[in-house]
């Protein structure tokens, strides 16, 4: 059965991340008229790719506190490094989860923030949560690491740069700004 748990586990694992890279990537484009035809794609799509990283990583949160629970047990095998450094690497993800549950909750529940922090603020949370996840990836998922330094790595400064970008489009600064008349 632990075996049967790590393949779920891992398999959701390897469906969320991408997905959740995906909704921050719409949701970057989602509010900023200067991204055109992104924007317009970001509309159509973004809430739905959301719903599906959400409840495909509720999936694994749900089974990754399984497989945790038996390899801390002893009913199923230890990963090849420490049992402190797994039990942080679920914490990292069990933050990152925290974080993209606010993040929903700022968009379903808008009027819960109204003060000191605004619903959009609190939607941001996403970001971080992402990162946190990203985090999780690389420290739990340590048997993938030809594929986390060169795919992680370029994809996390893709993002910083669509948010700087959008940073500067929003601010009126940048190659995304509106013309001058």
């Amino acid at each position: 059965m632990s075996t049967l748990v790590w393949y779920l586990d891992r398999g959701a694992a390897l469906v969320a991340y991408p997905a959740l890279y995906l909704a921050v990537v719409s949701g970057i484009f989602y509010n900023t008229d200067a991204f055109g035809v992104l924007q317009t794609a970001a509309r159509r799509v973004h809430i739905e790719i959301s719903l599906f990283a959400m409840v495909v990583t509720f999936l694994h949160a749900g089974l990754g506190v399984l497989d945790g629970w038996l390899i801390v047990t002893g009913q199923a095998p230890e990963p090849a490094y420490s049992l402190s450094y797994f039990v942080g690497g679920l914490a990292v993800g069990g933050g990152s989860l925290l974080l993209l549950v606010v993040a929903v909750i700022g968009f379903l529940d808008p009027r819960r923030f109204d003060r000191p922090w605004g619903p959009r603020v609190v939607h941001s949370f996403a970001y971080a949560g992402f990162v946190f996840g990203t985090v999780h990836a690389g420290a739990v998922g340590t048997d993938l690491v030809a594929v986390i330094r060169p795919l992680l790595a370029p994809t996390l400064l893709f993002l910083g740069y669509v948010l700087l970008l959008r940073a500067l489009a929003n601010s009126g600064v940048g190659p995304l700004a509106p013309a001058a008349q």
